[in-house]
């Protein structure tokens, strides 16, 4: 059995580019998404919860997130736990309805978020190359244990670094993406 699996290093690499698209998704650029919220817990129940467990999260504006809080004696726990989050918003509270204004990022803030998410590319890439020395390593097993020969080692090495190349090209993509969003005004 080959050491050598195409796929699970086309799906390792996509995996690392997914994860930062999932990072990248919980950056603020000055409009409402509900992935902002993703990473907040609420304590409640003697447990930490994600808030997404004890309300629902919408978009009923632009620059507006709404929080429906299920059970009315969780509403403290789920405001002080966005108000502690960091994320720079104020909650509005109207009974169980918990209204985020998205306030208008400064430029310092802007420049903050992109380096946030140069680091975060930076991290997909280096899984990304980590997959890539995987695929490498099983090539040279594969040989060593003659299960391929040294013309279908290189012709592999080739089609390895190809998927490297590619999986880099689509990180990148992501990032000027979040870069033009952060970044403009």
């Amino acid at each position: 059995m080959p050491a050598y699996d195409k796929d699970d290093l086309k799906r390792r690499m996509h995996g690392a580019a997914e994860a930062l698209k999932h990072d990248l998704g919980g950056l603020r650029t000055g409009r409402a998404s509900t992935a902002l919220l993703d990473p907040i817990q609420v304590e409640v129940y003697g447990a930490n919860m994600s808030l997404n467990q004890v309300a629902t999260v919408s978009v009923p504006e632009p620059r507006l997130l709404s929080v429906q809080v299920w059970d009315k004696s969780n509403v403290g726990p789920v405001e002080k736990a966005i108000r502690n989050a960091g994320l720079g918003i104020n909650p509005v509270t109207d009974g169980t309805h918990i209204r985020l204004p998205i306030p208008d990022l400064t430029e310092e803030r802007r420049k903050e978020l992109a380096k946030l998410a140069h680091q975060y590319a930076e991290k997909a890439k280096i899984a990304v190359r980590n997959v890539r020395r995987d695929g490498m390593d099983a090539l040279k097993t594969d040989e060593n244990k003659k299960e391929i020969s040294q013309d279908e080692h290189k012709r592999l090495d080739a089609e390895v670094q190809k998927l490297t190349d590619d999986a880099i090209k689509e990180i990148d993509d992501v990032l000027a993406a979040k870069d033009r969003e952060i970044l403009q005004k």
